[in-house]
């Protein structure tokens, strides 16, 4: 159950509250004053807050606001006897989650209750959640070739600059991307990504732009395409060597334009998307034979950032490796096994043609076959 701190100068209310949510099986403290309450805040780390809005010394719409300045995602639902429409919209105006005149009604009580409660849950999940999904694409290791990158990710990401990120198959251009996205401003917005080369040429339109129902044989309803879905995010066009020549006359027209159309519609609809793309081929040699656009290629390409092989970053294979070790560990359930600096070496000596991701399949495959200890003679053996 939650936990619920009440702020009011008044001993009845307080104590009505607290035997109401102490029976609901919540957790109650107490405060006679606006100051009291701030420091419950800070100390108690209360789910939900109830704050009288008419108190000595500090009224309820400073606790309010000064609540919001340190706690932002606790819900604050404020009382009053007093209460007016223009008191109301200014409670809710500062990020009040509800207002509720006095005498309390039950069940609204117990309802706000619980709506508060579902949205800090529902808060502190997402805050979970975006962390995790930004752990698993931090970029590891502090060679001078990945703290280049790093530099150039700091310095763009804030712009709306389009990007075009070259590399090897396996090297992390998909990190880059995410990073370019958690560091904008729009990182609380979507992160749509679209594998070029895995989607047939016939159906990259349709998964672009999406499709009015009716348009071809297997449109039994209307679909929006990743530009939509990306609306106010951002759009990572990975493979993007591999894209057809129709597709790029169409991306380039919704780059020029930040308008796209639906397949089978004929209603231009307005998106605010920052594409990111990237690609493992030379894209100049590509347009030299006709394979891409070079109007798209300039488009693309306002900042180019070059994600550097492993065999060019060598001395971030320990930390690499470190990192696998604990995650893959982590993810088997098992104690975290180690790597004899002889066997760090051995590492480092391959030859890594298919960069960090050939390095993690290395890594995976010597936890799932060697003791608690891995060495020189297992890193030969089975890499």
């Amino acid at each position: 159950m939650s936990k619920i701190l009440i702020i009011d100068d008044e001993r009845g209310i307080r104590n009505t509250l607290k035997d109401i949510f102490e029976y609901e099986g919540h957790e109650v403290i107490l405060s006679e004053n606006g100051m009291e309450g701030l420091v419950a805040i800070k100390t108690e780390k209360p789910n939900v807050v109830f704050c009288d809005i008419k108190m000595p010394k500090m009224d309820g719409i400073e606790v309010l606001e000064r609540i919001k300045e340190f706690s932002p995602d606790t819900p604050v639902i404020m009382i009053s006897g007093h209460g007016t429409i223009d008191t109301a919209v200014e409670a809710i105006r500062k990020g009040a989650f509800d207002f509720i005149e006095k005498p309390l009604d039950l069940n609204r009580l117990l309802i706000t209750v619980k709506n508060a409660t579902d949205k800090h849950e529902l808060i502190h999940e997402t805050k979970k959640l975006k962390n995790k999904i930004s752990k698993k694409y931090q970029m590891i290791g502090n060679s001078e070739a990945i703290n280049h990158v790093r530099a150039i990710i700091e310095k763009v990401a804030p712009s709306d600059a389009r990007i075009l990120i070259t590399g090897p198959n396996g090297s992390g251009k998909e990190l880059v991307a995410h990073e370019l996205h958690e560091l904008s401003h729009r990182k609380d917005n979507a992160f749509v990504e679209v594998n070029c080369a895995a989607i047939p040429s016939e159906l990259i339109e349709s998964e672009l732009f999406g499709h009015e129902k009716g348009s071809f044989t297997s449109a039994i309803k209307q679909k929006k395409g990743k530009f939509e879905l990306a609306n106010g995010g951002t759009l990572f066009l990975d493979e993007i060597g591999d894209m057809s020549l129709n597709a790029q006359a169409k991306v380039l027209r919704a780059l020029q334009e930040q308008k796209i159309s639906r397949v089978g519609g004929d209603t231009d609809i307005s998106v605010d998307v920052r594409v990111i793309a990237a690609t493992n081929k030379d894209l100049k040699e590509e347009i030299a034979k006709g394979n891409f656009r070079e109007d798209l290629y300039h488009r693309l390409s306002v900042i180019l950032i070059r994600v550097p092989s492993l065999n060019e970053r060598i001395e971030d294979v320990e930390p690499l490796t470190d990192y696998f070790l604990k995650t893959i560990c982590a993810e088997m359930g098992i104690p975290t096994k180690r790597l004899t600096p002889e066997a760090i070496k051995a590492l480092q000596a391959c030859n890594w043609t298919g960069n960090i991701r050939e390095l993690r399949n290395v890594i995976e495959r010597l936890i799932i076959l060697c003791d608690a200890t891995i060495t020189k003679e297992d890193v030969e053996t089975y890499r």
